[in-house]
């Protein structure tokens, strides 16, 4: 969530970054600032009856020490109407924290002040290419009728299985799948200093709370719950979990609640997880083939940084992510996204996009945020820079290192031949097994 203190006493700068993202929000920043300040003012007032009925009652002890019985008398029935007054105050207070809170989690993350400004991806900047798409003596076809062909893709059999938007692999579609999430997580842990985890896939509601999915995106997510009788309680409590939806999720959470040693950061952490997604907002996009499933598999990227650092922290982990793209020798470019193409939780992104010959466009294959001090809000993850330094919220970034399918998809379509066959990228045979795929 945003500092609510920036949103009070800068008002005019936060108006101005939250209409650079989608002038809708702007309503949603009046609604917080109208119960921010009433609750504020109603805390003032409690703090005030509090303040008083601890005097009053203080009074009476010294009435009575005095043996004043006619005050004491007095000052009791001052202190019970007080204790009358207050607990409707204090309740109305407790619901309006709730609603404040509410409002905070509704509006996103502030832009940083590099990201350029613009409403839409059409207005986002292309920083940097790499490579450049071969020139085929043939026209290639996409990557899920060519990976058909091939017998490495069957989407048929998915469907009969669970739907649209689900793939099966198999024979050597599922090993080059294997083969690439093996090369990636070695790549980030051997060369690029990651920390490897194996993360549960199911989490809690405040874990999602905490990275930003919940509560705007909860259409998108995947729910389990369970009717749990918990003994000593007469109504039946429900025992919720989340598919998760990236391993963002669950990585960065690692650290809420947390106070860390400022002098031991940056952490940098990865996983390859299953990715559970609704797509609710997607209909008619990329329903066939490996792009915008409801299940894939992606290796994800997260550093806990400094305030200080977070900014070179992103570059670092754009270029990390890269470095897999270079290595499969896959022509891609880096893409800067404006304001409003910015995700939630994002102060700053980069999104890398790999060119696909079968379709003759780029597509994104990972995004790489600065989360700033959002999710550290969110989550209380906070560092220390000594031991009588007030704790500070770290900085929270996360980026795709890589999404594995789309990968495999950009694979399967830069990497045909003339022949029918499947050249494999050179980095990736001995993973594989063998240099190529044939028909």
């Amino acid at each position: 969530m945003n500092d609510p203190r920036l949103l009070r006493t800068e008002t005019d700068r936060a108006r101005k970054s939250l209409r650079s993202r989608n002038e809708r929000y702007i309503p949603l920043l009046d609604s917080f600032l109208s119960l921010d300040g009433e609750h504020r003012a109603l805390m003032q007032e409690v703090e005030a009856l509090r303040a008083k009925r601890n005097e009053v009652s203080k009074s009476v002890g010294a009435a009575k020490a005095r043996k004043d019985d006619e005050a004491a008398k007095r000052l009791m029935e001052e202190v019970s109407l007080l204790k009358q007054e207050m607990p409707k105050k204090e309740e109305k207070l407790s619901g309006l924290d709730a609603r404040v809170r509410e409002e905070l989690l509704s509006l996103p993350n502030l832009p940083h002040e590099s990201s350029p400004v613009g409403r839409s991806e059409e207005d986002n900047r292309i920083v940097r290419s790499s490579g450049e798409p071969d020139r085929l003596s043939f026209k290639a076809a996409d990557h899920a009728s060519f990976g058909e062909k091939l017998g490495l893709l069957d989407f048929a059999l998915a469907a009969k299985l669970s739907g649209a938007r689900f793939a099966v692999l198999k024979g050597a579609g599922a090993r080059l799948e294997r083969s690439l999430a093996q090369f990636m997580l070695d790549h980030q842990t051997r060369e690029n200093g990651y920390i490897e985890h194996w993360v549960p896939y199911l989490v809690r509601a405040e874990a999602l709370e905490g990275t930003g999915q919940l509560p705007k995106f909860e259409a998108d997510l995947y729910k389990t719950g369970q009717a749990e009788e918990k003994e000593g309680e007469s109504s039946t409590a429900k025992d919720i979990r989340y598919l998760i939806p990236t391993a963002e999720v669950p990585l960065t959470n690692l650290v809420r609640g947390e106070i860390l040693e400022a002098a031991k950061l940056p952490l940098k952490f990865t996983a390859l997880t299953p990715c559970f997604r609704q797509e609710s907002g997607s209909y008619g996009k990329d329903v066939k083939g490996l792009i915008r499933n409801h299940q894939f598999d992606k290796v994800e990227l997260v550093w806990i940084a400094r305030p200080e650092d977070s900014m070179e922290a992103l570059e670092q982990l754009t270029r990390d992510a890269e470095s897999v793209l270079q290595k499969l020798r896959l022509p891609y470019r880096v893409i800067e996204l404006c304001t409003g193409d910015l995700g939630f939780g994002a102060c700053k992104t980069y999104d890398l996009e790999v060119f696909f010959q079968g379709e003759g466009r780029y597509r994104e294959v990972s995004s790489c945020s600065n989360c700033w001090d959002f999710q550290a809000r969110r989550m209380n993850a906070r560092m220390k820079r000594g031991l009588k330094d007030v704790p500070e919220f770290v900085h929270t970034l996360n980026g795709s290192g890589l999404a594995v399918g789309r990968i495999l998809a950009a694979i399967l379509e830069n990497y045909q031949q003339a022949d029918g066959s499947l050249l494999i990228p050179e980095v990736l045979r001995s993973y594989f097994g063998s240099d190529r795929i044939t028909p």
